[in-house]
């Protein structure tokens, strides 16, 4: 399978040409990283960055499933994009990471899933949309239909709570403001939009055929 460069991705990669768009006051809120000579950016950037890592790895993982578990054609296919595209997008968001100094976080390691700093029981302390034990458990029970109406549910909820992250990074003082992480955060939003009304497509073709 021949692979395009998402929405997302593409947004990003212009962001890095567009180094003219931060506003003053974004400038002034904005922190001066470690890199010396790179340009400034704030905590919430980060943590959005390492949160996207962990959110994307767990994407993954569902969608690793579709082989071994009877996907539909479509489904498979959609599991497939997903792959290429978040992976390379976690290699982007390590890099920029990296770059300022900052956390890297493991994608492998699950225990990064958890929201940093909060003692709770380890549903409670997953970010936005990702899916439980019990959700990742009936996800792998499924097999065949059941596993693509199942993956297509859980993941819709999952694109959800990305564009709750998206949400928190702008509404945060000064975040999302650099043209890399402005243009980033955007692209997301708009993919994953966009892929919540496939997926709600697909999900609906598979409610119609389901007996009553």
């Amino acid at each position: 399978m021949s692979y395009k460069p998402t929405f997302r991705t593409t947004i990003a990669l212009l962001a890095f040409a567009c180094l003219g768009v931060v506003s003053p006051n974004a400038r002034a809120q904005a922190t001066q990283p470690k890199g010396k000579g790179a340009p400034p950016y704030t905590a919430a950037d980060v943590q959005f960055m390492q949160g996207m890592i962990a959110h994307h790895s767990q994407a993954l993982d569902m969608c690793a499933m579709a082989p071994t578990h009877g996907s539909g054609e479509k489904v498979s296919l959609f599991c497939k994009k997903v792959i290429i595209s978040q992976r390379d997008e976690i290699q982007l968001m390590q890099t920029w990471l990296r770059d300022r100094g900052e956390k890297v976080p493991d994608p492998n390691d699950k225990m990064a899933h958890d929201m940093p700093g909060m003692k709770m029981d380890a549903d409670a302390m997953l970010m936005p949309g990702m899916l439980t034990a019990a959700q990742m458990k009936q996800l792998d029970a499924a097999h065949g239909a059941a596993w693509d109406s199942t993956f297509l549910t859980g993941m819709i909820q999952h694109h959800g709570g990305a564009l709750s992250m998206v949400a928190a990074l702008f509404a945060a003082p000064g975040a999302g403001q650099t043209p890399e992480v402005f243009g980033f955060a955007t692209g997301i939003d708009a993919d994953q939009r966009a892929e919540i009304e496939r997926m709600q497509g697909m999900l609906s073709s598979y409610q119609r055929r389901s007996p009553q």
